[in-house]
């Protein structure tokens, strides 16, 4: 499984194209959407300046970049190849593959994060304590696992031609309707409403309450774990009924 871990990161970091927009491209939108902001004003209703709101959204986005997109296309097509066929001839169990799959997008993953930061401090100011640097970054590295198991469910579902438009508007769909490009409070009240209830909209609160100094809320972390308990299964269900099949 090691070796498979080794051969996905070394295929990853290959793929200029994925590292420019799961790495790079948070970190310019997080530029553009805060550029001309100031570093006092908060935004109404969150208690934060929109660089430091901003900061976890687009280090979420890229996170969620990483690990979607990256697991749901690259598994569809393997399936196409017989690639994944032929590693069912191999010793490494199911579980090895899809966790192989998840790790390798989860290391990928965190770049895109500390690089995000690192341009809001340095950019836009943005200060918090060394504890809250810490604690956002394994937050988001650690929720990142909850889009990954999204990401391999969506590759086992769809095939090589259907899986970009479903990911692409599964991509967007969660990230604005999760408030990951402009905060939920500028959202009508019926779309907040839904918003609540999206494992982005949780995953980029939990950063947020770390950001503030709070605990999260109970609501968000609810989502979060039945989100991953939901795409897991889902997960492991397709992967099961692909190997039937095959």
């Amino acid at each position: 499984m090691n070796s498979l871990i080794k051969l996905e990161l070394t295929r990853a970091l290959r793929n200029r194209k994925f590292l420019f927009f799961s790495v790079i491209y948070p970190s310019v939108l997080f530029l553009i959407i805060a550029g001309n902001s100031d570093s006092t004003t908060k935004l109404p209703g969150t208690g934060l300046t929109l660089p430091t709101y901003m900061m976890v959204s687009m280090a979420s986005f890229g996170a969620l970049t990483a690990v979607l997109m990256g697991n749901s296309e690259r598994i569809a097509k393997e399936r196409e190849s017989g690639w994944v066929r032929q590693l069912r001839l191999t010793t490494l169990p199911g579980r090895g593959f899809v966790l192989a799959k998840t790790a390798s997008a989860a290391v990928v993953s965190l770049p895109s994060i500390v690089i995000v930061f690192a341009v809001a401090a340095v950019v836009k100011d943005v200060r918090l304590d060394a504890w809250q640097w810490l604690a956002l970054t394994g937050a988001i590295w650690a929720g990142s696992l909850v889009f990954a198991a999204l990401g391999v469910a969506i590759g086992y579902l769809a095939s090589g031609d259907a899986v970009r438009p479903i990911t692409m508007i599964t991509y967007f769909g969660l990230s604005m309707l999760g408030g990951l490009w402009m905060p939920t409070t500028t959202f009508p009240a019926w779309l907040q409403d839904i918003a609540k209830w999206l494992p982005t909209h949780a995953y980029a609160a939990l950063g947020q309450a770390i950001e503030q100094s709070r605990a999260p809320h109970v609501q968000d972390l609810v989502v979060l774990v039945v989100s991953f308990a939901l795409f897991a299964g889902g997960a492991a269900w397709l992967y099961r009924k692909d190997t039937l099949k095959a």
